[in-house]
């Protein structure tokens, strides 16, 4: 598998990321399989969140129980976990108490002394850039998470925070796949007589202010449509006839052909997998390996729906 570089972290990781939001009812058995697969694979980026599995922290604590990583296991991954959405509400909370406690719990849950990666879920319209900063600053002084990053932001919500933070955000995790792409999309889009002559906020120069900031883009749900994954959707038929036929061409599966049009892109994009198989984890991670040309991507992009001018 191929390893990118996280410029602003100064870290060096594997291009596929194992989310681990749905091992919240499998057994400790399943869940060191698919660790172990996707290990062997290549993988060694680890994804949580302190919501996912229902009750808080369920399955960073049920990773630990099944997994059980030895000391230096656990120097050869980097995991990730997320804070700030508060599930009995729902409502968004960056506040210093909040971040803090909740990224003690994850540490417990996780067993482990500390997070390589600390990302703000989503956006909270009530956020204090100070407060963030306050709790940034005493957990990395404590050792308990080296570096930082936000999930879901635009550029305007990164400057904001970036007025206080000191610590460079070093990861934008977005909703991102073949099916939904804006953020690469609009600005193809632009200055296009007939379109919408709009620019939602979340796409507005994101990707290319990542590029410019040295933010690591990670791609959430890459094969998600509205109506569920696109693959073998009969809701997309000419992009799954495109996908068969590169798939066929460079001897991988569809699921590494939407892969490879991912990690194509020149912003070295991280794919977070979602998939409980570790079959599916292999099929993406040859499907990274894949280089794309420019007409194939192109070609998909069209396929899936986007209109070109």
């Amino acid at each position: 598998m191929r390893t990118i570089d996280l410029p602003a972290a100064e870290l060096s990781a594997s291009q596929l990321v194992l989310g681990l939001m749905r091992i919240a009812d499998k057994t400790d058995q399943q869940i060191r399989e698919l660790y172990d697969r996707a290990r062997a694979a290549g993988v060694d980026f680890l994804d949580h969140a302190d919501i996912y599995g229902g009750a808080p922290h369920t399955c960073e604590r049920r990773f630990a129980e099944a997994v059980k990583l030895t000391g230096a296991e656990r120097e050869e991954v980097l995991i990730q976990s997320k804070v700030g959405i508060v599930t009995d509400g729902p409502f968004y909370d960056f506040s210093y108490e909040h971040i803090v406690t909740e990224v003690e719990e994850s540490l417990r849950a996780l067993q482990t002394d500390h997070l390589d990666i600390l990302l703000l879920h989503r956006p909270d319209p009530l956020v204090e850039p100070a407060e963030v900063a306050r709790a940034f600053d005493e957990l990395q002084a404590a050792g308990k998470v080296r570096h930082f990053g936000v999930s879901n932001h635009t550029v305007g919500q990164i400057e904001l925070l970036r007025t206080a933070v000191t610590q460079p955000l070093v990861v934008n995790q977005m909703q991102l796949s073949l099916v939904h792409a804006p953020i690469l999309t609009e600005g193809a889009q632009a200055n296009t007589l007939g379109g919408t002559g709009t620019v939602t906020p979340a796409g507005a120069d994101i990707v290319e202010y990542c590029r410019r900031h040295a933010i690591t883009l990670q791609a959430w749900s890459p094969y998600q449509s509205p109506s569920g994954v696109f693959l073998d959707n009969p809701d997309y038929p000419e992009l799954n006839a495109v996908l068969a036929r590169l798939a066929q061409r460079h001897g991988v599966t569809p699921t590494g052909i939407a892969t490879a049009w991912l990690t194509r892109h020149p912003a070295d994009i991280q794919v977070v997998l979602g998939t409980t198989q570790g079959a599916r984890v292999e099929e993406a991670a040859a499907g990274s390996e894949v280089r794309l040309s420019r007409r194939e991507w192109y070609e998909l992009l069209v396929a899936a729906g986007h209109r070109l001018p």
